[in-house]
């Protein structure tokens, strides 16, 4: 009996700011299932996510919140001291504001997944985790939370009680505790785009990525993130998506299922 694949494909988009523009929004989303939008607070602003939800909802794109740390001149990527419960306060101050431009576009959120340097904290800090967690919860239950695999946040949304997707990452190197090299270090990027479509084909196929150091670490591969703001990104996650589908790999939005 064939086995059957089935994987996301999402993007962090809406990231443009003001006179601002950043990633190739509309034509990524023909090619994604799901959408991380910005919500004000890493990147995005209001004009930018009310264009943005509307496009995500015309072309029947998965609606995510894509909340970050308030740091809009470091693009959310530089780690912050922050308490759990400013973060929980945050975290549903953001998924409501994009919350409110999907019902204006007559649309529901299908997601949550924290952007950037908020996102590496909680994978890794109890506290963060179940804080975002708490907040997702208590905005709705049955929002979807995308944590990296086999990391605190997915651990935390489960605990909760949320439906939960591992997301791993086509562009990024790994740690061998599973962790994501930092960006400061020059390995943490994979800018070949033929490997990084392998390593994602392996990961989804075999449940294994090799680690920086050469280790295979096992790994659970719900969803695949390809960076919005990358200057290939429009070209790699075409790439993406077609050799998925050739080996053999359904692509489908968190939460639905069949061929």
């Amino acid at each position: 009996m064939r086995t059957m694949y089935q994987v996301d494909l999402n993007s962090d988009i809406g990231e443009s700011f003001g006179a601002y523009k950043i990633g190739q929004d509309e034509q990524v989303l023909d090619y994604i299932t799901s959408a991380n939008i910005a919500c004000g607070y890493h990147a995005g602003d209001h004009n930018v996510m009310y264009k943005t939800v509307k496009m995500a909802v015309e072309k029947g794109v998965g609606l995510g919140a894509h909340p970050g740390l308030p740091d809009l001149i470091g693009f959310g990527r530089r780690p912050m001291q922050v308490d759990p419960e400013d973060v929980y306060h945050f975290v549903i101050y953001q998924i409501g504001a994009l919350q409110a431009f999907a019902r204006v576009h007559k649309a529901s959120l299908n997601h949550v997944k924290p952007h950037g340097a908020l996102f590496n904290m909680a994978s890794k800090d109890r506290e963060l985790a179940q804080a975002i967690a708490r907040a997702v919860y208590d905005v709705n239950p049955n929002l979807i939370l995308f944590g990296l695999a086999g990391g605190e946040l997915v651990k935390a949304g489960k605990e909760i009680g949320l439906k939960v997707a591992q997301e791993v990452f086509a562009d990024r190197t790994y740690q061998p505790d599973g962790t994501l090299t930092p960006r400061t270090q020059p390995n943490a990027m994979i800018h070949d785009a033929d490997e990084a479509v392998s390593r994602v084909i392996r990961m989804v196929k075999e449940g294994k990525v090799e680690a920086v150091d050469g280790s295979d670490i096992a790994i659970q591969a719900d969803t695949i993130c390809v960076h919005g703001d990358e200057p290939s990104a429009l070209l790699f996650v075409q790439k993406l998506r077609e050799e998925l589908q050739q080996n053999g790999i359904n692509i489908k939005k968190v939460g639905t299922t069949g061929a």
